[in-house]
């Protein structure tokens, strides 16, 4: 959430700001709620005023003996006023929470301008795509004779679901643990187990709530608690960035580097069928995720920091990539800053997203109330940051694809073998 006192003192600049991200901020709507605030409060402490004035009136009259119920009836006349004032200021609030609650973060300063992805900046490349002398062949068809079954599981929940069985879910199962370790004993995470199922709370101090329900999983909990509403989580970034909620941290116990793997769900409302085919855009997918909690002047150092975690995963891999910066109007909604890692894919003869790493700055951190103890001893929001470490599914289609042999085997990336078992090469059972 957007810092109210933003928009209350430069109001023209962060609609400048948003306007870049293809959002017409109706500031009009939001003037209008200031200057109610403003009266409903003025109006509110003149009535304390006067009603305080009053009593040492009234106070004074008793003392002298005189009649004070001309002054006692003014008083319980402002008494009902005052209270009424009370009552609507806490549902005024409200109304501004919900006008900023459906408001996206600032891009920073440096993001590129543009209006979608064609807006995006590419950054560096690593590695060089293969060349093969026979047919490249996709996941699916690659896939199909190592156990990626798509059709048992649209038989089971439908489309965009998968079954793995066989090779291909042990080089599944092997690439999360690959990168948790990678991720732990190498770039200082911490290994997290959290819920899959979260209550709307958390959703809202992410950012996916209210404005991306429709996006989420959703079901209802019975028993004592009939109707609550509660969510899948469409990622492990929730999870774990909420864990610092309602928190005020030590300066000593940042950063806070978490990582996790997990199932993620997202019912794709907005995706207008696009990448039906194979593991691309599923249901169900699984992620390793980076979430980082840091200082305010070391977000930014941070997010250059997570990038290269992810990169590391790839290169290890040996999957080559790209880099790129994305504009402002292809960001998060919750993200000041973003990069994106696509890797390469030669079925399609293109990169694609394969991790998304952002700074969110204080955005998550405000509707969450995280903070810490600074140097000068005040509480300050934290910045978090959160990104992919790797997408599993589409990390799988990556090796596949890139690791393909002419008979239809797979060559085990060195890196992964000991997570293998020794197994340098996957081929269809006999």
């Amino acid at each position: 959430m957007l810092d109210i006192q933003l928009l209350r003192t430069q109001l023209d600049h962060v609609a400048a700001r948003l306007a870049t991200r293809g959002l017409q901020l109706d500031t009009a709507a939001f003037q209008a709620l200031e200057d109610e605030r403003k009266q409903l409060q003025t109006r509110t402490q003149e009535l304390q005023a006067r009603r305080n004035a009053l009593s040492k009136q009234i106070g004074m009259l008793k003392g002298k003996g005189e009649d004070a119920s001309g002054v006692m009836a003014e008083v319980a006349q402002l008494g009902d006023e005052l209270k009424a004032c009370e009552q609507a200021l806490p549902t005024l609030l409200e109304r501004m929470n919900a006008f900023l609650a459906t408001l996206p973060n600032l891009p920073q300063e440096d993001v590129p301008v543009g209006a979608d992805e064609s807006g995006n900046v590419e950054v560096r490349r690593w590695g060089t795509p293969g060349t093969y002398d026979f047919e490249v062949r996709d996941h699916v068809d690659l896939g199909a004779p190592l156990g990626l079954d798509f059709e048992t599981g649209a038989r089971l929940s439908g489309s965009r679901f998968a079954f793995l069985r066989g090779p291909v879910a042990r080089l599944h199962r092997a690439l999360a643990q690959f990168m948790l370790d990678t991720h732990t004993r190498e770039h200082g995470y911490t290994e997290c187990y959290t819920p899959y199922i979260v209550n709307g709370s958390a959703l809202y101090g992410t950012g996916q709530l209210p404005k991306f329900k429709e996006d989420l999983f959703w079901v209802l909990r019975g028993g004592d608690e009939e109707g609550l509403e509660q969510y899948l989580i469409p990622t492990a970034e929730i999870t774990l960035t909420n864990s610092v909620r309602e928190e005020v941290l030590a300066l000593e116990a940042l950063p806070i580097r978490l990582t996790a793997h997990s199932p993620c769900f997202r019912s794709e409302a907005g995706s207008g069928g696009r990448d039906v085919r194979g593991m691309i855009r599923q249901h169900q997918f699984d992620k390793v995720e980076m979430v980082q909690i840091v200082e305010p002047a070391k977000s930014n150092e941070a997010l250059e920091q997570m990038v290269g975690h992810a990169e590391a995963i790839l290169q290890k891999l040996e999957l080559p990539y790209r880099v790129i910066t994305l504009c402002t109007g292809d960001m998060g909604f919750g993200a000041a800053k973003t990069y994106d890692l696509e890797v390469w894919l030669p079925a399609q003869n293109t990169y694609r997203e394969i991790s998304s790493c952002s700074n969110c700055e204080s955005f998550q951190a405000r509707r969450m109330q995280a903070r810490f103890k600074n140097a000068q001893g005040k509480n300050e929001l934290v910045h978090t940051l959160n990104g992919s470490g790797l997408a599993v599914g589409r990390t799988l289609v990556a090796v596949l694809e890139n690791h393909q042999q002419a008979d239809g085997s797979i060559v085990i990336p060195k890196a992964l073998v000991p997570y293998m078992g020794g197994v340098e090469r996957i081929e269809a059972p006999l």
